[in-house]
C-alpha cells in the first residue's frame, strides 16, 4: 500500500524504506501483488531516472535506457517508457503515445506549503498555485516529461 502520509516520510526519504534487493522482481518471482504499476510515457528515460530518484525518492530498479526503466518507492512501481520502447510504437491508426495529459499519480503530504517550497527550490515547475477545496489543497507539477504529479495534503491534516 502507498504511505497515506509523504510529509512525514518527507518525499525524498522514501528511497531504501523497504529492502528492494528481495523485493526486486525476478525471472522466477514476480512482483508483489500490493506493488501498484503505473507506465508513464518519456521523452528522455535518464532525465526521468534522474528526476524521480532525485527529487521523489524513488529508487532505480533497472535501467534499459533509452527505452525503458523501472523506479520504485514502497509499494508503486513506476514503468519510464520512452519512445524507443515498445508501448511507445505508434497505433495501428497512426496514433503515436506520448506523455502528458491530466491524469496522475498522487502524493498525499502533511504540509503542502513545505513541499511545494522544497520542489520550487530545486527547479521544479508547478502547473498551477495550490488549490484549496473542502477536502483539502492539491497543486499539480510535471516530471521532465509533461507527466503530471499530484501533491494533495488532506483537509483533516491542518490544510
Amino acid at each position: 500500500m502507498v504511505e497515506p502520509h509523504l510529509a512525514m516520510m518527507r518525499l525524498p526519504p522514501a528511497r531504501g524504506s523497504r529492502d528492494l534487493e528481495s523485493d526486486r522482481p525476478t525471472p522466477e518471482r514476480s512482483a508483489p501483488l500490493s506493488t501498484v504499476n503505473v507506465r508513464y510515457l518519456v521523452d528522455d528515460v535518464d532525465a526521468a531516472i534522474a528526476f524521480y530518484t532525485e527529487h521523489l525518492g524513488f529508487s532505480l530498479l533497472s535501467n534499459a535506457s533509452p527505452a525503458f526503466a523501472d523506479v520504485i518507492r514502497d509499494d508503486l512501481r513506476l514503468l519510464l517508457s520512452g519512445p524507443k520502447s515498445s508501448a511507445g510504437r505508434p497505433m495501428p491508426d497512426g496514433r503515436r503515445p506520448g506523455p502528458g495529459g491530466w491524469n496522475r499519480i498522487e502524493f498525499v503530504v502533511d504540509d503542502i506549503a513545505a513541499e511545494v517550497e522544497r520542489l520550487r527550490a530545486a527547479g521544479i515547475r508547478f502547473r498551477s498555485d495550490v488549490v484549496r477545496g473542502p477536502g483539502g489543497a492539491q497543486i499539480v507539477f510535471d516530471d521532465p516529461s509533461g507527466n503530471p504529479i499530484e501533491l494533495f495534503e488532506p483537509a483533516d491534516r491542518g490544510a
